[in-house]
This record gives C-alpha cells, sequence and structure tokens, in this order.
C-alpha cells in the first residue's frame, strides 16, 4: 500500500508526462489492492460486512470484459447487475453465517 501511495504521489508530480501517468495508474491499482485485501480479510474473518464493495469487485470486472468484447451498453449494464446482485446476495449469507 505504501509503494501506491508513493507512486500516487510521484505520478501528480509528473501528472504532464507518460511516465507520470503510468505511475498515478499503477499507483491507484496498487491502492484498491491494498483497500481490497483488507476488506476481503475483515469481511471473511466476520469482523466487518463489507459486502457492498466487495460485490462490486465482480461486477466491475464483468462490465469491463463486455465492454472490451464490445457488447451494447444495456448487456453491459445488465451483466454488472446481475452480476453485483448474485455477489452481494452471497456474500451477505457467508457474512452472516459467521454470526
Amino acid at each position: 500500500m505504501l509503494a501506491g501511495i508513493v507512486l500516487l504521489v510521484l505520478g501528480l508530480i509528473e501528472f504532464d508526462s507518460r511516465q507520470g501517468k503510468t505511475m498515478l495508474l499503477v499507483g491507484l491499482a496498487l491502492g484498491s489492492l491494498g483497500g481490497l485485501d483488507t476488506a476481503l480479510r475483515e469481511h471473511f474473518a466476520g469482523y466487518r460486512s463489507h459486502t457492498t464493495a466487495l460485490a462490486g469487485l465482480p461486477a466491475v470486472v464483468l462490465a469491463g470484459v463486455l465492454y472490451f468484447a464490445r457488447a451494447p451498453w444495456p448487456v453491459v449494464f445488465a451483466g454488472a447487475a446481475v452480476s453485483f446482485a448474485a455477489a452481494f446476495w452471497l456474500l451477505w449469507r457467508r457474512f452472516h453465517r459467521l454470526d
């Protein structure tokens, strides 16, 4: 996570260059992975429910795949919505089963 923060700062300093934009994107990705790691551990340990945030991950991935496969917008939206709903339901059940 520290590497992500450092890359974010360096990317903002050098934002006008191609290298700065790359550092910014990599910093965002590393920071997101650090947050995802914490959310997964807390959720599955039964400490705190991160159902909504975790359900967004498969929805965003599926929407990205459908977008780059050039699917029509209604299909992208419907696929992401169904994926989010299914993941939300499964994650919610898993968290409440730990109680």
